[in-house]
């Protein structure tokens, strides 16, 4: 049973359990779990909801499981769309298409970063947590004994803090673990397009551009008609972030990219930019009585440039090393939280960085994509892999085998389903 949501002592005193800054999908999970657990959660937010947010807004089913888990309705959301697979286009212009598994749940869907946030901010006020939007962080002291923050006047004191406030995280600022100079691993670039045409519209598809590698360009649908079109590069790997503006356009009016996406695309709104931190377990994940998650810990996936999973993963792993080592041992609960991302999150990404470091050569990347394609069981298989349907290292962590490890359903189902044979290639 969920806490009561904590009262203020005064207008401007807040105490609680646990204090979490940052009502993404990371903070938000991390407000769900707390109180599951019994813990009185606070989230604040310098942001109003709903607001926009720079991303690709494509879902892995690793997200969708926790989004499933965490109680969300997708029908409530009018640009949701699910994915059954996605075309991939090589350097060398081949586009296999890869078939995810149907009649299973869900494996991959498609939904603006504006609704999603706000439908999990509504489920963490439901939960019992107290949501305190237009509240920016600007003052935190951690002590032995707990945490003392300050947000537009008001004093909070909490046990413990999670900080789920991005890449360019204010509580990492107060505590001064900034790193120098850093500005992020990867930087995206997308814009939203109306009229698309019907392809567009319904298919999700990614363009390995040999200019652009180890980044890639993608077209998502959203459930509304529109698309999210963008594209990501490495930092410092041939262009520069100062290109991508003179790029952009450049892209879009490639012949294959203009055919996909129409005539009659038409963009939404302006173009945006956004850095992405991929260096989990290289940031230090904790400070005593503080938690970094999602994209404050540096969690997004250096192959894909994923972070939403990865955000309410880590934030439900934070919370719960804190409740199982009894709430009292902070020294405890970092290491527990720790040693469970080593063990799980941190091997994943290396193998995944690993791969990304292949597919920065355009022969790699041709050959990967070949083997690929050789038929129905590695383009589904690779699939499933590439969406997160299970642990990326999963074949290299023997403590983490189990009988159906490879063959799991989806998420937002009822596991009576039988897979489904996954689509032949087709043109794109």
């Amino acid at each position: 049973m969920a806490s009561s949501p904590p009262s203020p002592n005064s207008p401007d005193q807040w105490q609680c359990d646990l204090l979490i800054v940052g009502a993404g999908p990371a903070g938000c999970a991390a407000a769900i779990e707390a109180t599951r657990r019994g813990l009185d959660a606070v989230v604040i937010d310098k942001a109003r909801f709903p607001r926009d947010k720079c991303c690709g807004d494509g879902l892995t089913t690793s997200a969708l499981r926790q989004l499933d888990d965490l109680g969300l309705d997708p029908s409530t959301l009018p640009s949701w769309i699910e994915v059954d697979g996605f075309t991939l286009r090589s350097p060398d212009g081949r586009h296999p298409r890869l078939g995810l598994p149907r009649e299973q749940g869900s494996f991959a869907a498609v939904c603006r970063r504006q609704e999603l946030d706000e439908a999990l901010v509504g489920l963490a006020r439901c939960s019992g947590a107290t949501i305190l939007e237009g509240h920016e962080l600007t003052d935190l002291e951690v002590t032995a004994d707990g945490i003392q923050a300050t947000a537009n006047g008001i004093s909070f004191t909490a046990r413990y803090l999670v900080a789920a406030d991005g890449m360019w995280s204010p509580t990492r600022k107060l505590l001064g673990m900034t790193v120098p100079d850093y500005r992020g691993d990867w930087h995206a670039f997308r814009q939203y397009f109306t009229d698309v045409s019907e392809q567009a519209a319904r298919e999700l598809v990614v363009w390995f551009e040999p200019d652009i590698l180890p980044g890639y360009v993608w077209s998502f649908p959203l459930g509304d008609g529109s698309a999210n079109v963008g594209f990501g590069i490495r930092r410092g790997h041939h262009h520069t972030i100062q290109d991508m503006k003179r790029l952009w356009p450049e892209l879009l009016a490639r012949p294959h990219i203009a055919e996909f996406l129409g005539p009659d695309a038409e963009p939404e709104g302006p173009h945006r930019a956004w850095p992405i931190p991929a260096r989990l377990g290289e940031l230090p994940l904790t400070r005593h009585r503080v938690f970094f998650v999602g994209d404050a810990g540096a969690a997004t996936d250096p192959l894909t440039g994923e972070g939403i999973g990865q955000a309410m993963e880590t934030a439900r792993l934070a919370v719960t090393a804190i409740c199982e080592t009894g709430r009292r041992d902070p020294a405890a609960a970092a290491t527990l939280y720790q040693r469970r991302l080593r063990k799980g999150m941190i091997s994943d990404h290396r193998l995944a960085g690993a791969l990304s470091a292949v597919l920065a050569r355009p022969r790699a990347a041709e050959a990967v994509l070949r083997l690929v394609d050789i038929s129905d069981w590695t383009r589904r298989n690779f699939a499933r892999w590439l969406f997160e349907d299970y642990p990326r290292a999963a074949a290299f962590t023997p403590r983490r085998w189990h009988r159906g490890m490879f063959t799991g359903i989806g998420a937002f189902g009822d596991g009576d389903e039988q897979e489904a044979p996954a689509e032949e290639p087709v043109p794109n």
